[in-house]
């Protein structure tokens, strides 16, 4: 499997969709130097990817006819997206004949120097962190810079969401499985932070608009194009970015934050939480009174929408809690701007009003720890109390005197009652330097969990061993 895998990286994992309009005078050097040469070394040495010298050829010997299918048809099994029609015949034919001049060749091993020097500072860093006994944490990805939301295909590639890189990412696993290539999927964007999956094709939430992107697995690596879907949705910038899921029964779910610390939204579209069709239409409101979610997941067994909710400023440093919260019937109202964590009447808006008229939360988070994504564990790599339960990323506080979040936290259930609040993983804040600041988690195809850190761009995996 992992020559399959060297293999398929070697004929073209590498090359930019952007080659489709290359120049027809383009020398099949230049094609390779623009496409390729970033993965596969400037002279065909190998760098992320191995070298398109001599080495083993699994997929049939490297003549230019065998070469021209492979790119043409790619290796889908291995994520190595078919090239034609978005390069053209003559495209290909000539990065077949480059490869193929050099297939037999011994090139030089790329330089290897740069990977030995970083390793201290990557062990630094992992071994600050603190997790149960037994799991482990490592780097999955680096270079994704402000890295948010993230949703796993069936395929294993993780596609994730960015703030104000404007970016969206595909991590193609390694051949290990232990790490991950960082693919620009579309740049440009106005914090794409939102992103989900639905039919194969891969929608992403804008602050005033949702993008889909179509038969993503076979064409993240060429800069795909993608559709605007028609839906109308406030376009405000304060708390106006948007994570959006899929729901069991084929809905899309979206947020719209309140524009404001605190305001009255009621007659708004804002502070709410909606839900439509793939194409957009029927629009419907299904929550009301939530002031800012950055987070959803759906219960794997009662299909319920779970989601975070940020308190308002202002108050202090101690109050309001943050929130987690469960939708149990379309309609309900979740307090804000009149009620916060459940129990605190807002100075304001609270007047003439009770906390009690509203939903109180599953679980009070702590003050001003910013709650963004959460998931619920469904692997089987973990230990058995792990399953079904809640892990929810903590971004942590911006404008507390003492800072506070900056962790993953483990909420374990007994139906829609919280159990215990645990940490998970401890040592984003170490002192007053702040190393990263967790904002989603979503679990692996093995039971591994990822969690995004946009604070450095990195994504980390856990691992459980029992040691």
């Amino acid at each position: 499997m992992h020559k399959i895998a060297l293999q398929a990286a070697a004929i073209g994992i590498a090359f930019a969709s952007f080659a489709a309009q290359a120049a027809p005078a383009q020398t099949a050097e230049q094609l390779y130097q623009a496409n390729c040469a970033a993965c596969h070394g400037a002279k065909l040495e190998g760098a992320v990817g191995p070298t398109l010298g001599q080495h083993a050829w699994i997929h049939g010997a490297p003549t230019k006819a065998n070469l021209i299918k492979v790119i043409s048809k790619g290796v889908p099994e291995k994520n190595m997206p078919a090239w034609s029609p978005a390069l053209s015949a003559q495209q290909i034919a000539l990065l077949a004949d480059y490869i193929a001049a050099n297939a037999d060749k011994k090139l030089a091993a790329a330089p290897a120097a740069a990977a030995p020097a970083a390793k201290p500072v990557a062990s630094d860093l992992l071994s600050g962190f603190k997790l149960p006994k037994g799991f482990r944490i490592s780097v999955y990805a680096e270079g994704a810079e402000t890295a948010r939301s993230m949703v796993v295909s069936d395929s294993g590639i993780v596609y994730v969401g960015s703030r104000k890189a404007g970016k969206v990412y595909a991590l193609v696993p390694r051949a290990n499985k232990q790490s991950a290539e960082v693919v620009t999927i579309a740049e440009g964007l106005e914090n794409p932070i939102g992103v989900t999956l639905l039919n194969g094709a891969l929608y992403v939430g804008e602050i005033g608009r949702v993008i889909r992107f179509d038969n993503i697995d076979k064409r993240y690596a060429q800069k795909p194009s993608y559709e605007v879907v028609k839906v109308s949705l406030p376009n405000d910038k304060w708390h106006g970015e948007k994570v959006i899921k899929a729901s069991p029964d084929g809905k899309l779910y979206i947020p719209v934050g309140a524009p404001c610390n605190i305001c009255d939204t009621d007659d708004t579209k804002s502070a709410k939480i909606y839900r439509m069709n793939a194409d957009g239409s029927q629009l419907e409101e299904v929550a009301r009174g939530v002031r800012n979610t950055v987070g959803f997941a759906f219960h794997p067994t009662t299909r319920q929408l779970w989601f975070t909710d940020n308190g308002r400023d202002e108050l202090g440093d101690n109050t309001p809690s943050c929130e987690l919260n469960v939708l149990t019937k379309f309609g309900q109202h979740f307090g804000f701007p009149y009620c916060h964590g459940g129990v605190v009447p807002d100075p304001e808006f609270g007047k003439g009003r009770t906390c009690e008229e509203f939903v109180e939360p599953v679980a009070k988070l702590g003050p001003h720890v910013a709650p963004l994504g959460l998931s619920f564990y469904t692997g089987k790599q973990f230990p058995e109390a792990y399953r079904n339960n809640i892990f929810v990323a903590e971004h942590g506080s911006w404008n507390r005197s003492t800072k506070i979040g900056y962790t993953v936290r483990l909420i374990t259930l007994y139906g829609n009652k919280m159990v215990s609040d645990t940490s998970f993983i401890d040592g984003f804040l170490r002192g007053d330097e702040v190393v990263g600041r967790p904002v989603d988690v979503v679990t692996l195809a093995d039971g591994s969990l990822l969690v995004s850190d946009d604070y450095a761009g990195r994504i980390f995996r856990v691992t459980y061993d029992g040691k």
